[in-house]
């Protein structure tokens, strides 16, 4: 079932084009990747889907609903949420604060489920749980990180988007977050995820879309574009 669709998407900053009429889809219990070098045009993909860029021309569908003008706190109710890039947590808040701020749309019926999702975080993010009480800004990148993501869990998306997870951290914990990110879909979330590590994000996903300057210019299934060398040179360092 297609869970989210943009059609022939136009966003401008200014007089500055920076999405030339992109067209992506993200089916349930996916994950698919935007890759593409710097100012191809990922996070404003991911900003306009989740409603903090103007969309110009084009339209957004999530769920079979037209959210192209949607509100963003809007889209979160309806099962869309972004963990930011740079990892953006609330730094004067503990752990357990700022995953209290995830689930700040959550009717008080849900309580018992907004429990169970602490619990899911917990379980994926173990360091979280050890560290509850730790304002966020003391926290290490690869933490802050881990926060982000659980912070984005905590409003239980239908569909995640994650920008750049893997930026800034060691080379262990990218291998890390990762797998957590596979653990999220296999639990049921489908994710759309930009990350400029193509090979690590070519490697989880089912499906991948390349932006260049602000245009789709390839989509195909991940394991074609790991294959291919064009793809390699350009984008995976090979």
């Amino acid at each position: 079932m297609q869970l989210l669709e943009i059609k022939d998407l136009e966003v401008f900053y200014g007089k500055i084009q920076a999405l030339r009429g992109i067209s992506v889809s993200v089916n349930s219990g996916e994950i698919v990747s935007l890759i593409g070098a710097n100012g191809a045009g990922k996070t404003t993909t991911l900003k306009t889907i989740s409603g903090l860029r103007k969309v110009h021309s084009g339209s957004i569908t999530f769920k079979g609903e037209d959210i192209t003008n949607m509100v963003g706190h809007k889209r979160v109710h309806l099962g869309l949420c972004q963990a930011p890039e740079g990892r953006g947590v609330f730094p004067g808040m503990t752990v357990v604060e700022n995953l209290e701020m995830g689930a700040y749309s959550r009717k008080k019926s849900e309580s018992g489920k907004v429990k169970e999702d602490f619990d899911r975080v917990f379980d994926l993010f173990p360091r979280l749980n050890e560290r509850r009480k730790q304002i966020a800004g003391t926290m290490s990148g690869g933490e802050q990180q881990m926060l982000a993501i659980g912070r984005a869990l905590m409003s239980s998306p239908e569909l995640l988007l994650l920008d750049e997870p893997s930026m800034g951290l060691a080379p262990m914990l990218v291998s890390q977050i990762f797998d957590i990110i596979q653990e999220i879909n296999r639990q049921g979330t489908t994710i759309l995820v930009v990350e400029q590590n193509a090979t690590k994000a070519l490697s989880i996903s089912n499906r991948a879309y390349v932006l260049e300057t602000g245009s789709v210019t390839r989509s195909a299934d991940a394991k074609e574009l790991l294959d291919d060398d064009s793809i390699r040179k350009a984008y995976l360092g090979e």
